[in-house]
């Protein structure tokens, strides 16, 4: 059964940086069209894709974050950690961050209904 638990998340100032991690389990991390992404929930706002990479590893990334967010994967275990490297964060990056898979890639294309979700961690920036 898949499985996917957010860690990293915590209190920054504005201009600092945090890492983000996603354990995975459970998926066949083998289907060439397994697409993961990060996605946050602003305070009182629309959840919104952050960065994502496709079965083929295609990354892209949501013009707000661009230049600032990394996202990788450390495929060292059996079970890949989803990462999300954030610098340069500004207040407008506070929000509950959560990682998410499909398999289906008209999901990823439109990065939207994907399946598999992660509970989140809050990430604030507040000086």
């Amino acid at each position: 059964q898949e499985h996917m638990a957010e860690s990293g998340g915590g209190v920054v100032q504005p201009g600092g940086s945090l890492r983000l991690s996603c354990a995975t389990s459970g998926f066949d991390y083998s289907h060439p069209d397994l697409c993961m992404a990060w996605y946050r929930r602003p305070p009182g706002k629309e959840r919104e894709a952050v960065a994502s990479i496709s079965g083929e590893g295609n990354i892209r990334y949501a013009d707000s974050v661009k230049g600032r967010f990394t996202i990788s994967k450390d495929n060292a275990a059996n079970s890949p950690t989803l990462i999300l490297q954030m610098n340069r964060m500004n207040t407008d990056d506070t929000g509950m961050y959560y990682c998410a898979a499909t398999y289906l890639r008209w999901q990823c294309r439109e990065l939207r209904s994907f399946g598999y979700w992660g509970r989140g961690t809050q990430v604030t920036v507040a000086s």
